[in-house]
């Protein structure tokens, strides 16, 4: 199916609707005119991120917990799972929650979409690759994930969901799709825990630049509007197996710092920490199956995301600082 290719869907659930991708992925599905109940308890979202859709026609919010159920109406015919905290610092204040969500969340999410006879796609990530032995990373390899390591919350909470999702689609014949998703950026990400959005706050702010390590682990970052693109064009096939969405322009976050720094015309020093435990040193997707099977890839580079990024950011800096004075 191409990537032009669109499905009516008449109504969406999506879980983790109020964070960052979640919003995104309710606003696109909205100017699709798709109804969309968003569903998020705001535990790592942010009320801010869906105040622009709150009054869009066919928008309906509902804070509610997903692990303890999904409570909607029927007529649904298209859940999207993305329900899941994201950072390093909230694994660490969320760690309980991060795998109840991936497991508990994900199987109440598959279970709406079973009664519902509705197409599922799970949110999954690049992070069940773990420290990658492999490089680029395809879909057919199985990761070097550490199950006890300050990721674990995450990485195994994924890997779960996408068992779970499989098992589902066996045994229920329910229709599925799983995204990995490599490193999406972009305006309206918070900078806790997030390496470009922390990296864009602090050149604005004319404060050092953090680097952990030496700065040489790479990763590659891909514009939240082309990873959002990626997950309807999963919601819009039949493809069953899990499909990277990345770009495939890797980076040092060294050379990330000094391209933020110079795009936000900042001077900034650069200040290296210690490194995180388990950190990837490489990430860089294979997107031959997204080619393939769903005619999609990126379309807006990392220069210009990153740009898109800083001046959004800026503004906001700047009404935030009108506010104040």
């Amino acid at each position: 199916m191409s990537d032009n290719s669109q499905r009516r869907f008449r109504r969406a659930v999506v879980t983790g609707g109020g964070g960052f991708l979640g919003s995104y992925t309710c606003e696109m599905l909205l100017d699709r005119g798709t109804e969309v109940i968003c569903v998020d308890n705001f535990s790592s979202g942010h009320p801010s991120y869906i105040a622009h859709l709150r009054d869009r026609p066919g928008f309906t919010f509902l804070r509610a917990d997903v692990t303890e159920g999904l409570d909607v109406p029927s007529g649904v015919d298209l859940v999207m799972h993305l329900a899941s905290p994201a950072s390093i610092p909230e694994f660490y204040r969320l760690s309980i929650e991060t795998m109840l969500v991936g497991s508990a969340g994900t199987h109440n999410a598959l279970r709406l979409a079973h009664r519902e006879n509705a197409r599922f796609v799970l949110a999954s990530t690049s992070e069940v690759y773990g420290d990658p032995l492999r490089h680029p990373q395809d879909e057919e390899y199985w990761g070097n994930v550490n199950p006890i390591g300050p990721r674990a919350v995450y990485d195994e909470a994924k890997r779960y969901a996408e068992a779970l999702t499989t098992a589902y689609a066996k045994r229920h014949g329910v229709s599925v799709g799983i995204a990995r998703i490599f490193n999406s950026y972009g305006p309206r990400m918070r900078p806790d825990g997030r390496v470009i959005a922390g990296f864009v706050a602090q050149a604005l702010a004319g404060a050092p630049l953090t680097v952990h390590g030496d700065g040489a682990q790479t990763r590659s970052p891909c514009y939240a509007g082309d990873t959002v693109r990626g997950l309807l064009a999963i919601a819009d096939s039949d493809y069953p197996l899990p499909v990277n969405l990345g770009n495939v322009h890797e980076v040092t976050v060294l050379e990330l710092a000094l391209l933020i720094r110079e795009l936000a015309g900042s001077s900034s020093p650069i200040e290296h920490r210690p490194a995180d435990a388990d950190d990837p040193r490489q990430r860089r997707p294979d997107i031959g199956r997204a080619k393939r099977e769903l005619g999609w890839e990126p379309l807006v580079g990392l220069e210009e995301g990153l740009r898109r990024t800083v001046e959004a950011a800026r503004r906001e800096r700047s009404d935030n600082l009108s506010e104040v004075g």
